[in-house]
């Protein structure tokens, strides 16, 4: 008989996590109690109605917004503040204008104080990673919008984080391009195994990339429903969409974001 391992401790861990912005018009709650566990290596994303509440709890987890009440730990310790342990991705590409693809990958190195010479090494192999060679000395006004993801998401990677949080950044590119950066993402993530928070508006995204959605309610947001993706990896985004399981899954996270949308609260 084979002993069970014990799952691994939380990487992330939230418990009852809520927001509440003061403003001239008064209080406004945008969160209500999140619960969520990510493990290490996990790949996990967040739908929900749109101004729910997704991205605050994203940045609040990068210890950007300060959370109103809730706990809330990474590897078993208070997020407190930014830490580059924490990595993330905007879905705007917030590049540098004035610095190459090179010097924009290099510039956290920079920051570190590592050796000119290393952190070229180091900014070319993760350029390589994302497709870009060969646009080194090109600035961000001459890229594509999914060029300049990928610029934006190398310069992430090489500062190593545990985590990364990846806030919509895929939203505003075409879809063909799209598909090819999910692919690409699911490729490094495959060989990095870093843990993921994954915000989307997209279902189909978020079935194709994730080991489970947490599908939240309308303002103030709550967690609906946790679903898990049991759907075989290593993921081929055509084959899938066809399998049975895939369009059940679909069918759950759909009416449950259908149903926050109505605001009856009960999904079909």
């Amino acid at each position: 008989m084979t002993e069970e391992r014990p799952a691994a401790p939380p990487k992330i861990e939230a418990r009852g996590v809520c927001k509440v912005f003061e403003s001239p018009r008064g209080r406004v709650r945008a969160i209500d109690g999140i619960d969520l566990v990510a493990r290490p290596g996990e790949f996990i994303s967040i739908v929900g109605p749109s101004g729910c509440g997704k991205s605050t709890f994203l940045y609040i987890v990068g210890g950007f917004v300060e959370a109103s009440g809730g706990t809330l730990t990474v590897d078993g310790a208070p997020v407190q503040r930014p830490d580059p342990s924490r990595g993330i991705v905007f879905q705007e590409f917030v590049l540098f204008p004035w610095k190459t693809v090179l010097g924009n990958v290099m510039y956290g190195l920079a920051e570190r104080g590592v050796p000119r010479r290393e952190r070229r090494e180091q900014a070319q192999a993760y350029i390589d990673m994302v497709h870009l060679s060969g646009f080194e000395k090109h600035y961000p006004k001459e890229l594509s919008g999914g060029m300049k993801q990928r610029v934006a998401l190398a310069r992430t990677l090489i500062m190593d984080p545990d985590i990364l949080l990846m806030d919509e950044p895929f939203g505003a590119i075409d879809a063909q391009t799209r598909v090819v950066l999910q692919t690409e993402l699911l490729q490094i993530w495959e060989r990095t195994k870093k843990t993921v928070l994954f915000v989307t508006h997209s279902v189909e995204e978020a079935l194709y990339l994730s080991d489970r959605i947490y599908v939240l309610s309308g303002r103030p947001s709550r967690v609906r429903e946790v679903i898990d993706v049991d759907l075989p990896r290593p993921r081929d985004s055509e084959a899938i969409v066809g399998t049975p399981r895939y369009g059940e899954l679909h069918r759950r996270v759909w009416s449950l974001l259908q149903a926050e949308q109505r605001g009856d609260g009960a999904s079909s």
